[in-house]
């Protein structure tokens, strides 16, 4: 759970150069000490821990099965947007794009056997492409990713509304044929330009997919071999991996194949390697960018709605002891999140600037993954009245503060503004210069003497 905490910006040091000095009650003459009502800056901070995060990571996985035929990068190698990290080899993609090509001229010169009837067969052939969209709707609807979920079920939907013009067209064109308006090659025609639709998409689905056999660097970026399981290839081409048949009544449904689309498997990077077979969806290579890095903290429910876009933070990060870093703001999530010892937290997300070691010199650029704590500046005031943190004390309702006038405590209610870690605003109760107690606040009684 993220924790509000405060940090100041006027130093005790300011108290103990002659602001602050010790007094004595009773037989306990250092129980108690006596400071000084100053002026001063005060920043309220609210501390998270978060994460370092490249700037884009991208596995890019094999389209197909077979193997790696040749493997152009290394763990660690820095590589540039379109270079060549792989070539999968890959007998079936080649096979497929053959059979997609040949169903595709078959339907453009075939025609239904003499004598059947045109209103059945179109019903049979519509049946078929219902079916099919319907296997594709389900398969991506398994896809993990929301992103290239969303993108699948739409390209889906854009092809089935294709698909429903053709069909429109071609009912219409038997439906004039069987009124005696229309002839048979009309009705025939349209009937084979609603198959098209199908077996067009399933030759440039074969055809992206030979393609992506070879596979490039999406960005610039740092690679790793291998991958996290999950993911799909070739999302955006879903809907085009329809059935090669699908056309035509009783053909084969080749939807489901795409069952394996779902994800793919993780792969280290001893395991990818020449000649190492791949399966559809197999991790070969991640890409990261690591240009510009970003933190995502989590911030605790009590403290989140005090963000906002732009807020400065100071950064600590684990593998750099005594590290400062910088960052700001750029985006705070409303979607709530579990926290692990309950509660709930928000994503708050920061750019990630440069940093300084202690003695000067440049701190290393961190890596994604790791491990920060960052102190959100939520509020910063100036030249406002300050106590130490340690001389106010909370009764359950008020904020008190004890006044020392002569030589006895006087009970004073104030209000707070910005709460430092061990200074705070006071903006109402208090004047500057008033003494004070600032140690053992929380022991005095009303009237207590304090012989200074």
């Amino acid at each position: 759970m993220a924790t509000g905490r405060l940090l100041p910006l006027v130093m005790a040091a300011a108290l103990a150069a002659g602001a602050v000095g010790s007094c004595s009650g009773g037989r306990e003459p250092d129980r108690f000490r006596i400071g000084t009502v100053t002026r001063g800056d005060v920043t309220e901070v609210v501390e998270a821990p978060a994460t370092v995060a490249a700037r884009a990571t991208a596995t890019v996985r094999s389209p197909a099965e077979g193997t790696v035929g040749r493997l152009y990068v290394a763990d660690g190698d820095r590589v540039e947007e379109g270079d060549v990290l792989a070539r999968i080899d890959s007998p079936a993609a080649r096979e497929q794009l053959a059979q997609a090509r040949a169903a595709d001229g078959a339907s453009s010169g075939g025609a239904p056997p003499s004598g059947i009837d045109l209103t059945a067969f179109q019903r049979g052939i519509d049946r078929t492409a219902r079916n099919g969209f319907d296997s594709a709707r389900d398969v991506a609807a398994k896809i993990p990713d929301p992103r290239h979920r969303a993108h699948a079920l739409a390209g889906i939907a854009k092809a089935e509304g294709e698909y429903r013009t053709a069909s429109a067209a071609a009912r219409a064109a038997v439906a004039r044929l069987n009124a005696g308006l229309g002839s048979v090659g009309t009705a025939i025609s349209s009937i084979t330009a609603a198959q098209r639709v199908q077996t067009r998409a399933a030759v440039r689905a074969a055809e992206r997919t030979v393609r992506a056999l070879t596979i490039r660097a999406p960005f610039d970026g740092v690679v790793s071999l291998g991958g996290p399981a999950g993911g799909a290839p070739d999302l955006g081409g879903l809907l085009d991996r329809l059935p090669q048949q699908l056309g035509r009544p009783g053909g084969t449904n080749g939807l489901a194949a795409l069952g394996g689309l779902g994800g793919g498997a993780a792969k280290d990077a001893p395991a990818v390697a020449t000649g190492a077979p791949v399966s559809a969806g197999d991790a070969v290579v991640t890409v990261t960018d690591t240009s510009k890095l970003t933190l995502t903290a989590d911030v605790d429910e009590t403290d989140v709605l005090q963000v906002d876009d732009g807020v400065r933070a100071d950064v600590e990060l684990d593998a750099v002891p005594g590290g400062a870093y910088t960052a700001a703001v750029t985006g705070v999530g409303a979607t709530p999140q579990q926290a692990s010892g309950g509660g709930v937290t928000y994503k708050v997300t920061l750019s990630l600037e440069r940093g300084a070691l202690p003695g000067g010199g440049r701190a290393p650029w961190p890596k994604p993954g790791m491990s920060a704590v960052v102190d959100l500046r939520v509020r910063e005031v100036r030249d406002v009245l300050t106590v130490p943190s340690a001389a106010v004390v909370n009764s359950g309702r008020d904020s008190v503060v004890w006044v020392v006038a002569g030589s006895r405590a006087q009970r004073r209610t104030v209000r707070l503004g910005a709460q430092g870690d061990t200074t705070v605003e006071v903006t109402r109760g208090l004047r500057e210069g008033e003494r004070i107690v600032v140690r053992g606040a929380d022991a005095v009684r009303q009237g207590q003497e304090l012989a200074t």
